[in-house]
């Protein structure tokens, strides 16, 4: 399946050295992610204890790690070589469930001579 690779994705609007000769649109990447029972245990045994919470921490990071793949491959799906604009954002769409979208604009660059 082809997709972006990760070094050619910025939170910019331009990727140094290289020049925008077409654009796609929007692509995103989407997961949505609930919370074990017992995540919800380890984390408030955690939470006595203060500090990170690595159990939610964890799970954050690969719920962003996921969405962002997806973004990827929707890029490449596009014919994409590059995304720019990358953007995160989360919604709790009901308690314990949490949606993760990462989006920006696929594009396709050429390097400056």
């Amino acid at each position: 399946m082809p997709r972006v690779d990760f070094g050619m994705v910025t939170s910019g609007f331009e990727l140094p050295g290289y020049r925008v000769v077409r654009n796609f649109g929007i692509v995103r990447g989407i997961i949505v992610r609930s919370r074990s029972v017992i995540g919800n245990l380890g984390a408030a045994l955690q939470t006595i204890i203060g500090g990170n919470i690595t159990i939610l921490t964890n799970l954050c990071e690969k719920t962003r790690e996921d969405a962002f793949e997806l973004l990827l491959q929707h890029a490449g799906e596009h014919g994409a070589n590059a995304v720019i604009g990358l953007r995160y954002d989360a919604t709790e769409v009901m308690q314990g469930v949490t949606e993760v979208l990462a989006y920006g604009t696929a594009v396709q660059v050429e390097r400056i001579p």
